[in-house]
């Protein structure tokens, strides 16, 4: 109703055009429901221009229409997508109740197309593996005496059906008879011949019953192989010839008073003109599979049989030479033919048909797809109305655009056709699509929203349309193939330009959205492109809003891989490209394709169509938690490519690179993520974003690098987040790690120095306390130094694999101090030698586990993006934070329990010591009781990592996990190196060796007391001089000279000695020495 222009302009173009007129050419049909709409869901009537009745059935969520006019099923199925709707289906029950009440209001009891649910998916198959071998009969043009007998005795047939393979002698222009069947009573029984006419084209005709019937099917005299099917039938006399697969001629006016006679002769290659014998008209070529039926074939039969199907019903012969009688001059030879395999996959299923009702059932049949039936169109009931309403608006008061359609089509109003049509030539299609660009380009004003729809009709129609074989195409259909794909460009192109970007709100209940336009093109350019490539291997179509390149290439050892990138720009350095990567080209060469022809389309204004507001409904990639997620958009063009193979749509990998186009407001970050359009998902609103089969190589500033395992419309998705913390507290943020990993690391050395050094006593406690530092130690220096590694993909990987390890081993540690203090404070179940062979295992063993099938299972997955940590949009991260989550639940029991032990015995003690002392001392004792474990214990339980939980709710909270895990080597330093007894011991025990060995100026010993234990030791003195070490303890009165004591001691190492220095004092001073030894020996001098 919206575009009865688009028919009168049609009027301007040629008789060809008229035709097409008269037949009621529909591109944008709206129902019109009465004005006073029933309160039930009830029909609702329209009269088309021929006064016939149109009926639409609502019902609460569906609206159904019946078309009334007969097409054939892919036809039919092109008109209802045209009108933004599909074929009935009849799986649900609904639709069923539907389409009944439909059916009984109009009275309509033949059969009708309803949709086919179960989608057939055709495997593409390689050009070269499209060829069968077959036994072929050469008749030679050197002899006209070569003939075929086939040896067998025939029934009388009351129908029949016989398919040949002919390969016509192009040389040869007389007539040719390619079989000829005589009965005993009459030798014209049954014929098949040819002749070559002025247009160099082989004309054919049927002998039947004796009766002549015109040339007037034909094929081209090419010199190749041909598929020829004639058939009859004695109940209606219907006849019809078939030439590789479409049907050429038919009539009905033959004799039907009797059967072909039977035991008659078949002849190949010869006219009979006596029963088997008295040959003319020879035939001078190659043939081969001809098969004979008692019945007449079916379209979808015939069509099966030139893809190389076999028919065994009701045959009556098939090809055989072991069952023919050859002519010496006639040769066998072996050929390959020509068996297009997606014919074959899906000529016999046929199409489904609604027969009737049975029990308030639906029956369902399949049928010839080529047969015309009338058909219902389903939509959404909203969408009906919301049409019906555009369309009564166009009624009343017609755009610009509309008006200037009906001015070049010398019409003062726009007639509306009810009778629906599809466009049904590339020439009808190149008009229409003509007087549309020449009414954009003339319109001064902007589309409306009407006119938007009924271009996206045309769009969707014309994609549809039939084209010739490349055969049969001519100059003339070449250059109209090419100026139909310009213009079709040019009409999509005004369709989603960035003006109309609003109006596509203003239908979106009808319009699915700006894919629907990039569906048609898709669709067009896939029909189109052998015609588009027959004579250049690269055609480019540029407007502004669009770049269409298709290429083609022969496949051979060594073809080059195949790159496409979108218009540059002064605005951006970068450019929008994608490829197929040369190795995946190479594996269609090797797989036996021979033509590869890519189709490549950019759109660069899709992203402001679509609505900027509308969230795309997509699960937000896992984060640290710095960051609150606020939704996904569309961030830079749409770029696709499809791939065909000797014809065939083939899915292959393909690589891609896209700016990023949208801007993020302040305070925002975005991350960028593959996407492609899957028309699948979700199909009635047209399909939605999936990210399936792509994942992101790399992000670069400004742009992304994506890898698809398939072929399709890709584009970037951005997912926005609100940034909690500012560019310089994230910078504040990173300065503070590396410091504190540093000093870390630092704290770290210098306690595991100290427990080697200082000689702290060998225990459990502290071969833990070394394992769980040097695993720390070890990870805090990776995490040092992975920005330096992330530069390189081996290397990264590797630290990340490295980083995974020692954290877990820290956390395994951690979790070995907890289970030793348990044993510690509350049971004490295993010996010391067991216990350590069990946290050995636990500490080091069991994180080599974890690392080790973590990467055989997810490899691929790893590592993350951009920095060398553990993927954290997959699964793979949780090979970290579910360790550590058991590590923290099991060290916070066991913390909470040794708070409860320490404070219960504090309380003992308490009352023990001071049982009358006041509460005030009490609750310090058991404040401190619970204090000092939980700082003792906090660095090396890991409990402090809890805080992480927190980060994503204040920056004050992010700095506090900083300081409390990027320095937990220097806390660890402290409370088990500065504060701990045993080292401060062992420190101790040193200092006082140092000092008890520096001892000088005293004076001879006045006493010796032998310990009790201790055996007797033996002593001397001596005064030193240059000669000797001692000197004697007499030397008369004190002088300058020192002496020495020498005190010898076996029970101190054999005959070990300890000598102290002795010199005068001034004055009456004394000073007693006193030595103690381990064993318990006591010594007491006077100095």
């Amino acid at each position: 109703m919206i575009l009865g222009g688009f028919m009168s302009v049609l009027d301007n173009t040629g008789s060809e055009m008229i035709g097409a007129l008269h037949s009621g050419l529909i591109l944008f049909t709206f129902l019109v429901v009465c004005e006073s709409e029933p309160t039930h869901a009830g029909p609702d009537r329209m009269g088309d221009s021929h006064g016939q009745p149109r009926l639409a059935h609502l019902t609460s969520h569906w609206a159904f229409q019946l078309v009334n006019d007969s097409l054939a099923f892919s036809r039919a199925d092109s008109f209802c997508r045209g009108q933004f709707s599909s074929l009935a289906d009849l799986d649900q029950s609904d639709e069923r109740e539907g389409v009944m009440e439909l059916l009984r209001q109009t009275g309509l009891h033949t059969p009708i197309w309803v949709r086919n649910p179960s989608k057939v998916v055709n495997k593409p198959v390689a050009l070269s593996k499209q060829y069968s071998p077959f036994s072929a009969l050469s008749f030679p043009r050197d002899s006209r005496e070569g003939f075929v007998r086939v040896n067998m005795s025939f029934p009388a047939l009351s129908s029949v059906s016989v398919c040949v393979r002919v390969q016509w002698n192009s040389e040869w222009n007389e007539v040719s008879t390619i079989f000829s069947y005589a009965a005993p009573v009459i030798t014209n029984e049954f014929q098949l011949r040819g002749q070559v006419d002025k247009q160099g084209r082989i004309l054919l005709a049927l002998i039947i019953h004796g009766k002549h019937l015109p040339y007037k099917a034909s094929f081209p005299n090419d010199g190749a192989w041909h598929h020829i099917c004639v058939m009859w039938r004695r109940n209606s006399g219907h006849w019809a010839i078939y030439v590789d697969g479409d049907k050429k001629d038919l009539g009905s006016d033959t004799d039907t008073s009797r059967d072909i006679y039977g035991d008659g002769i078949l002849i190949l290659g010869q006219d009979q003109d006596s029963f088997g014998g008295n040959f003319t008209e020879p035939f001078f070529g190659n043939i081969t599979d001809l098969n004979v039926w008692n019945m007449t074939l079916e379209t979808r039969h015939v069509l099966a049989l030139n893809a190389c199907s076999s028919i065994d019903q009701q045959v009556v012969f098939s090809w055989n030479p072991d069952h023919l009688i050859k002519h010496p001059v006639v040769k066998e030879e072996q050929v390959h033919l020509f068996c297009r395999v997606v014919l074959q996959q899906m000529a016999l299923q046929g199409c489904r048909t609604l027969q009737g009702w049975q029990d308030q059932l639906p029956l369902l049949d399949m049928a010839e797809c080529s047969d015309p039936l009338p058909f219902i169109c389903r939509s959404s009931r909203e969408r009906y109305l919301k049409m019906k309403q555009m369309s009564d608006s166009q009624n009343l008061q017609p755009s610009a655009f509309m008006n200037h359609l009906m001015k070049l089509s010398n019409k003062t109003q726009a007639t509306l056709g009810q009778q629906p049509s599809e466009l049904s030539s590339l020439a009808q299609a190149s008009a229409l699509l003509d007087v549309s660009v020449q009414a954009l380009e003339d319109t001064q004003e902007e589309l409306q929203p009407t006119d938007m729809v009924a271009l996206i009709q045309l769009l969707s129609l014309a994609a549809d349309v039939p084209t010739l074989p490349l055969a049969d195409a001519t100059n003339h259909s070449q250059d109209r193939v090419q100026e139909l794909s310009q213009h079709f460009i040019s009409v999509a192109d005004s369709i989603i330009s960035e003006d109309n970007a609003l109006k596509w709100q203003a239908i979106k209940e009808v319009v699915s959205g700006p894919m629907d336009v990039v569906k048609s093109i898709d669709r067009m350019v896939t029909s189109l492109s052998p015609r588009l490539m027959a004579e250049t291997d690269r055609l480019t179509i540029h407007s502004p809003n669009i770049k269409l390149e298709v290429q083609q290439q022969r496949l051979q050892d060594g073809s080059k891989g195949s790159s496409f990138c979108g218009p540059e720009t002064d605005k951006h350095t970068s450019v929008d490209c994608i490829s197929v990567p040369h190795h995946k080209i190479q594996d269609l060469h090797n797989n036996g394709f021979h033509r590869l022809t890519l189709v490549n389309t950019w759109y660069g204004s899709l992203r402001p169509v679509f609505n900027p507001g509308e969230n795309i409904t997509m699960v937000p990639t896992v984060t640290d938690g710095s960051q609150s997620y606020l939704g996904t958009v569309l961030g830079s063009s749409v770029i696709s490519t499809t791939v065909l193979g000797d014809d065939q749509p083939v899915s292959t990998a393909v690589h891609f690179k896209l700016q990023h186009r949208a801007q993020n407001p302040a305070g925002t970050v975005s991350d960028p993520v593959c996407a492609f359009w899957d028309f699948e998902l979700n199909a009635e609103a047209g399909g939605w974003w999936n990210t399936k089969g792509c994942e992101v190589v790399s992000k670069q500033h400004g742009y992304t690098v994506c890898y698809c395992n398939h072929t399709t419309n890709f584009a970037l998705l951005l997912q926005v987040y609100e940034a909690q913390r500012s560019p310089e507290n994230e910078k504040a943020l990173q300065v503070l790690t590396f410091i504190g990993c540093g000093v870390s690391l630092c704290g770290l050395l210098f306690t595991f120095i100290l427990f080697i050094a200082v000689g702290v006593p060998k225990s459990d406690r502290t071969t833990v306390h070394k394992n769980l530092i040097v695993a720390l130690g070890i990870a805090e220096l990776l995490l040092m130094c992975s920005d330096w590694a992330s530069a390189n993909e081996a290397a990264c990987f590797v630290v990340t694999a490295l980083l995974h390890l020692f954290f877990m081993a820290s956390f395994s540690w951690m979790l070995v101090e907890g289970l030793l203090l348990w044993s510690k404070v509350v049971s004490v179940n295993i010996s010391e030698d067991r216990r350590m062979k069990l946290y050995y295992i636990i500490g080091w063993g069991l994180p080599v586990l974890i690392v080790g099938v973590t990467l055989a299972v997810s490899v691929d997955e790893y590592k993350a993006d951009g920095h060398c940590w553990l993927n954290v949009k997959t699964d793979t991260i949780w090979a970290f934070v579910g360790p550590v989550i058991f590590v923290l639940a099991v060290n916070a029991v066991v913390l909470c329990r040794v708070v409860m032990v320490t404070v219960s015995s504090a309380r003992r003690r308490t009352k023990m010591l001071s049982p009358s002392s006041a509460s005030k001392m009490q609750t310090f004792d058991l404040t401190w009781a619970v204090t000092r474990p939980v700082l003792i214990l906090l660095p090396v339980l890991g409990l402090t990592w809890l805080c992480g939980v927190l980060v994503h709710l204040s920056v004050v909270i992010a700095y506090v996990f900083i300081a409390l895990n990027a320095f937990q080597g220097l806390y660890i330093f402290l409370v088990y190196a500065v504060y701990n007894s045993e080292v401060r011991n062992a420190i101790k025990r040193i200092k006082e060796k140092r000092k008890a060995l520096s001892f000088t100026n005293c004076s001879q010993p006045t006493s010796f007391l032998p310990s009790q234990r201790a055996p007797i030791s033996s002593w001397g003195h001596s005064a030193l001089t240059p000669s000797s070490p001692e000197t004697s303890e007499t030397s008369g009165p004190p002088s300058s000279a020192s002496t020495s004591l020498v005190i010898k001691n076996e029970s101190f190492r054999k005959e070990s000695f300890v000598t102290f220095s002795l010199k005068p004092a001034s004055g009456n001073q004394v000073v007693q020495l006193t030595g103690f030894k381990p064993s318990g020996t006591t010594l007491t001098t006077r100095c």
